[in-house]
């Protein structure tokens, strides 16, 4: 636990407690923020508004079990925190072999349409069918909302369909929305199929959904599992498809920016079943975004190397190494994704960006290669060919680079970081100046708020010559990105050469100031110490610094 949050003391009034939970909250330590308000709730007597933030701080932490107790004090009224502390208590239930209980708790009537009222929709037929009751568990759904959550629900029937051995209506459910190319109920479809002994025509359906997505993997393991003849998928038992049931109202939930919702339902249907690895890599992403670094790592973490969701969860926390500064673990997390998975162009993507960003060029090109070559021309989009003419650039290949930068620029025209770093790189060496010019003004004229691209423009100018232009862009620039050294260097530079020597060492002893990088500092000192030579012997750091 963090110093700053030290625990109070034994003698601590609840309201000391409810502000230590609410310190939690702002330091990004959601189980410590539920025990601190737990403990106040105890102290208030298990009522009122600090029973309320003791249950949803439990909840939101994944102590649902205790989530469910607090929920208890709260009431069964139709406000979203007492509906919410229904539908945790149902998941209890469930989750404890009490599916009557849950099955009571998702059926109070209310008058209206109530808060979480869907995600209690989809939850009723679930533990209507751990407590035996077939005719409700089986009934067609009775509420038209959202589609994913409609597609969600006419799921969750086929499949407790075909757990009654309806099997001809199960099939029909299943069938409807995959003829539609609906990937999720093509894996279920494929599913039913194979547990019905008909390998043949689930592999017709996967092959049919892999012409239309070649790269999903969901699919391709579906049917190299089908073709290989490995025992089919089971069927989610009513725990698991009750917990698959939330995943689609937690990510609508955490779409529309309602955080804590979207992860109070991913809490409940990790309770259900705490291998729904979707579930974990969401939760991570919440807790990440909440700045609860230390859950969020943990919730990556539970991800299982087999899983579909191995890739996006290792990756995650890849990522969060390269943004702490650790690049050697960024890279050891990235090497262990491709020991899973060799070919895949995700994970040959995001090691080939780890190496960029160590200045490993050479190395990033050689797998940007490897990406490209595993995926088929129409799957190449601009980005790659944009990341792989950026790294062969700083790898000292402009030949390759030029190449690949005018094909991401054929791919997209109008996109403002390709128009700026072949742009750049041009009038850098020189080139197509015109062009290079008329490109940049389009960047800049897409992005009009980014500093390195007026940078990028000031720049251009400068090195044409037109100095009173140049100091324009490059003095908007630095109001841009006040902080950039390397726009305030460029800033430095157009100075001395309209004369204005005093503010070009201004400048430069600013960059000083900015952390520049090793080369950026060295020409800066060069600068401060002989000034700037004739124009004739103008040159640049290069477009390297424009990616």
């Amino acid at each position: 636990m963090d110093d700053a949050l030290a625990a109070p003391a034994q003698s601590a009034s609840a309201f000391g407690l409810y502000l230590a939970g609410e310190a939690a909250i702002d330091s990004g330590s959601s189980r410590d923020a539920a025990r601190y308000f737990g403990q106040a709730s105890t102290l208030e007597g298990g009522t009122g508004p600090i029973q309320a933030r003791a249950f949803s701080s439990a909840l939101v932490s994944g102590e649902v079990g205790k989530a469910a107790t607090a929920a208890e004090g709260l009431g069964d009224g139709d406000d979203p925190i007492q509906r919410l502390g229904r539908l945790t208590r149902a998941v209890e239930a469930l989750a404890t072999d009490h599916g009557k209980e849950a099955l009571a708790l998702l059926s109070v009537k209310s008058d209206h349409t109530a808060p979480h009222d869907t995600a209690i929709q989809l939850l009723r037929p679930w533990a209507a069918g751990e407590a035996g009751d077939v005719k409700t568990a089986t009934q067609p759904p009775a509420f038209v909302g959202d589609p994913v959550d409609q597609g969600v629900a006419e799921l969750g029937r086929a499949e407790l369909l075909e757990h009654a051995g309806r099997f001809t209506e199960a099939e029909a459910a299943y069938k409807t929305r995959a003829v539609g190319k609906d990937g999720l109920f093509i894996l279920a479809y494929g599913g039913f199929l194979e547990r019905r002994g008909r390998q043949a025509e689930a592999l017709k359906a996967y092959d049919q959904a892999l012409v239309l997505n070649g790269s999903d993997l969901g699919i391709k393991n579906a049917k190299a599992r089908a073709s290989a003849g490995r025992p089919p998928p089971a069927l989610p038992n009513y725990r698991e498809g009750a917990a698959e049931a939330l995943i689609g109202p937690a990510a609508m939930m955490l779409a529309k920016h309602e955080g804590d919702s979207g992860l109070a339902y991913l809490r409940l249907a990790l309770r259900l079943d705490p291998t729904l690895d979707e579930a974990w890599v969401l939760v991570g992403d919440a807790m990440n975004s909440a700045g609860d670094l230390a859950s969020a790592k943990e919730a990556y973490g539970k991800v299982r190397p087999r899983s579909d969701q191995f890739i996006a969860a290792k990756s995650r926390l890849a990522l969060m190494a390269q943004q702490a500064g650790d690049k050697e673990n960024a890279l050891r997390l990235a090497r262990e994704i491709l020991d899973v998975a060799p070919t895949d162009p995700r994970a040959l993507v995001l090691y080939a960006d780890l190496l960029r960003d160590d200045e490993r060029f050479p190395e990033a090109v050689q797998v940007l290669n490897r990406a490209i070559a595993s995926m088929t021309a129409d799957q190449v989009g601009w980005a790659l060919y944009y990341e792989r003419g950026v790294a062969e650039e700083r790898a000292g290949d402009w030949t390759s680079a030029e190449a690949d930068l005018q094909r991401a620029l054929k791919l997209k025209p109008n996109e403002p970081q390709v128009l700026n770093y072949l742009g750049y790189a041009w009038a850098d060496r020189g080139q197509h100046l015109k062009e290079a010019m008329a490109m940049l003004q389009m960047a800049a004229s897409l992005e009009p708020r980014s500093g390195a691209i007026v940078d990028s423009l000031g720049w251009a100018r400068y090195r044409n010559g037109q100095y009173k232009d140049a100091m324009r862009d490059l003095e908007h620039a630095v109001t841009l990105d006040p902080a950039d050294p390397e726009v305030n260097s460029h800033l430095g530079d157009v100075y001395w050469r309209m004369g204005r020597q005093l503010e070009a060492r201004f400048q430069w002893k600013r960059v000083l100031t900015l952390s520049p990088d090793p080369k950026t500092k060295a020409d800066v000192e060069l600068k401060l110490a002989q000034g700037l030579g004739p124009e004739s012997a103008i040159s640049m750091p290069g477009a390297i610094s424009k990616p």
